[in-house]
């Protein structure tokens, strides 16, 4: 496979509300830049990037994948994520090591609370998006409508670059308003493309359109709004670099039309994000400092090198896949780099180029590309792998804490230490599930974003590794505590013969604040208690507090004050 440099590589995170059809739509992509022979389709389960067998059964995406198109003598790296709020995560990670978003917006639905969610995500990272209307041929479907919801929601800079030929089923290409072409597609999925004159009954519409797309260019940029001011116009050529560097500036963004069950208009996207969207070399990324300092650093494939784990895979077969982007420098295969996250050195054996699961090697990943690696022993999802020469490291990923929680228990007897393995695994993967045994009622509890989270991660379970478990409502860890003060004598005397053993101790018990847990204080004065004993009192209290007086459980938030005694 050819090794791309910087300038000829695009980054794009297809992202969007669940259900608007991203998996189709890279489908269609990758059919048409001739990677695939044949257009994958979700309701067959047979697309490139959803062949897991949970996200084929339940026809979604569940987990980001990555693949690639080649187009216009360019590598475009497509993530495509989750569109469901459980699995968002992913779309944030993937977007962490993207250039631009591509925005996928149903037609007939419009905006809807994942694509606002992206949206945010992506403008927090300051990225580039290009939008899509997909499943323009539906019934219902309406550029006009969903304009109008894309600009209340992800403001008036959302500008169409294409209008539709046809009206819902009669859909069969777009008008491209920068080259003033039509592109219409024979509507039998083959993606067949004609090249011809915008049609006259979209004459007029369509050179209000370019007005208003010529408009908005000009005013992301000083230079070109006085030439627009000054001829009413601007030409081809700084049309087309104008757009290019306002959508790199996240000041404009384009927006087109497709559908990718019909495979129509999936060319002039391509050419879309070839033409519009960032290259890593127009992209400095953002990295930390020896000294923790944000710093901004040029995709160089001749500095020493620095990349990002933004993903680990838990194959069953090829074991742990760690997924990486190479921000500067270049990784070589068969040769030896510093985890800078974990200070410890690692192995690389052979470099993976991500086509779904199609796996194929390469001899090295270059500053701006993505790629993968197989049985790292240490490396995990956030670590920098990086030169020391370099001296960067990453802010790592933030990943959402765990909203819901289940007990678990095995199926089989024996199961127990498969499932420690297995979970330990499929935590790799997935940083927002939480694993662990309940210190007081000692069950196993399954923590994750959601009931569909457990049930995957469930699934998973069972698929990959065997074991099957039982779901169940956790019990509820119990506290006890106390609400006024309260004194307490104890009194220890044992007489054998001799001087015999005598010890008093008085203590005091105080209320504390919730979340206080347990404050033990020694108020001894004089001797009364040697200090060697006082270490045993408080032991004594703290064994004794884990089994409540009113109903056994634990007690907290409260103080015991060691204020006086007597020995002999």
């Amino acid at each position: 496979m050819k090794v791309y440099d910087a300038a000829s590589i695009r980054n794009v995170a297809v992202v969007g509300h669940g259900g608007c059809g991203k998996t189709q739509l890279v489908s269609a992509l990758l059919f048409a830049s001739g990677m695939v022979n044949r257009l994958g389709k979700v309701d067959e389960g047979n697309t490139v990037t959803d062949y897991d067998d949970e996200e084929i059964a339940r026809r979604h995406t569940l987990a980001a994948s990555l693949a690639y198109a080649e187009w216009n003598k360019t590598k475009i790296n497509l993530i495509d994520t989750p569109g469901f709020g459980n699995f968002f995560s992913d779309a944030r990670a993937a977007m962490r090591v993207a250039d631009a978003a591509l925005v996928v917006v149903d037609a007939v639905a419009g905006v809807e609370v994942q694509t606002e969610k992206s949206w945010n995500a992506a403008h927090e990272l300051d990225l580039p998006r290009v939008v899509v209307l997909n499943r323009m041929d539906r019934e219902r479907a309406s550029l006009e409508r969903s304009l109008v919801s894309l600009r209340q929601s992800c403001g008036r800079t959302v500008i169409p670059i294409q209008l539709p030929i046809g009206d819902e089923k009669a859909f069969r290409g777009v008008v491209d308003l920068v080259a003033m072409k039509a592109y219409t597609f024979e509507t039998d999925g083959s993606g067949k493309m004609t090249e011809g004159a915008v049609p006259a009954d979209l004459a007029e519409t369509a050179a209000a359109a370019r007005e208003a797309l010529i408009e908005m260019v000009a005013e992301a940029d000083e230079r070109l709004m006085e030439k627009f001011f000054d001829a009413g116009t601007l030409t081809q050529d700084e049309l087309v670099a104008g757009l290019k560097l306002a959508t790199q500036a996240a000041k404009v963004f384009p927006l087109v039309c497709a559908s990718g069950l019909a495979n129509i208009a999936a060319q002039p996207l391509l050419d879309a994000l070839v033409n519009y969207a960032p290259s890593p070399a127009d992209r400095p990324f953002r990295a930390l400092d020896a000294a923790g300092n944000e710093v901004s650093r040029p995709a160089d494939d001749k500095a020493p090198y620095a990349a990002l784990v933004w993903k680990t895979v838990a194959d069953q077969f090829a074991g742990r896949i760690t997924m990486f982007r190479v921000f500067q420098g270049c990784l070589k295969a068969d040769s030896a780099v510093q985890n800078a996250t974990q200070g410890t050195q690692e192995r690389l054996g052979h470099l993976i180029e991500m086509q779904g699961k199609t796996q194929t090697n390469v001899p090295e990943i270059r500053a701006g590309d993505i790629g993968a690696v197989a049985k790292l022993k240490d490396t995990r999802t956030n670590d920098a792998i990086a030169d020391k020469a370099a001296g960067l490291t990453f802010a790592p990923l933030a990943f959402p804490e765990p909203v819901l929680a289940y007990a678990i228990e095995p199926k089989s007897r024996g199961d127990e230490d498969k499932i420690n393995q297995s979970m330990h695994r499929l935590e790799e993967e997935d940083p927002t599930i939480r694993y662990a045994r309940d210190p007081q009622t000692h069950e196993l509890l399954l923590a994750g974003q959601g009931q569909l989270h457990i049930e995957v991660t469930v699934a998973k379970l069972k698929r990959r590794f065997g074991v099957e478990v039982n779901l169940k409502p956790p019990r509820i860890p119990y506290r006890e505590t106390i609400t006024a003060r309260a004194e307490a004598h104890g009194r220890h005397k044992k007489q054998t013969g001799g001087h015999g053993q005598f010890g008093d101790c008085k203590i005091r018990l105080e209320p504390l604040p919730r979340g206080s847990e347990f404050e033990f204080v020694d108020e001894i004065f004089g001797g009364s208690i040697p200090r060697q004993f006082i270490p045993a009192v408080e032991k004594g209290i703290q064994e004794s507090r884990l089994r409540g007086y009113l109903a056994g459980y634990p007690v907290v938030d409260f103080r015991v004050v060691l204020y006086d005694g007597q020995y002999h």
